[in-house]
């Protein structure tokens, strides 16, 4: 299992760095009494939106409703907001994450943790975890506060 998991970073970072551009979609999954949806990974550390890469042949609207079942049980009511769209060149020259506001939404049941996912929770923007990632919080602050959206994730 371990030599698997190996192979695929290593895939993922060659496709990463070869690629002129790759694209990630996160939600921000809004309650109705203005709590955010948070994921806590089992391989990164703090808190973070739901999300990940949009594969090929698929598009950002599907990525994103692929992750966010994945990660959280959540199902679309509506079409997602696109609140913004930033360069996360931190690590991977030419990365790309578009950023979805989700108001209206469904968790069809409560998610589990697992390989991928250790746990998940709903925080109001005033008692965010400790350790939530920074830019989460900016892109939290930027979507609560009315802030116009940074260029950059980081």
């Amino acid at each position: 299992m371990k030599s698997r998991g190996l192979v695929t970073k290593t895939l993922q970072y060659y496709w990463r760095s070869t690629r002129a551009l790759t694209l990630g979609a996160q939600g921000c999954v809004i309650a109705g009494d203005g709590r955010i949806l948070l994921i806590r990974h089992t391989y990164r550390p703090g808190w973070h939106f739901p999300g990940g890469g949009v594969e090929r042949n698929e598009t950002i609207q599907t990525a994103l409703e692929r992750e966010l079942y994945e990660e959280a049980r959540i199902e679309l009511t509506a079409p997602p907001e696109l609140f913004g769209l930033y360069a996360n060149f931190q690590f991977f020259p030419g990365d790309h994450i578009a950023l979805f506001a989700i108001r209206e939404w469904r968790q069809i049941e409560q998610p589990k943790p697992n390989r991928e996912i250790a746990a998940h929770g709903f925080f109001a923007p005033g008692e965010l975890p400790a350790d939530i990632h920074p830019p989460t919080l900016a892109r939290i602050n930027e979507i609560t506060t009315g802030l116009k959206p940074a260029d950059s994730w980081s």
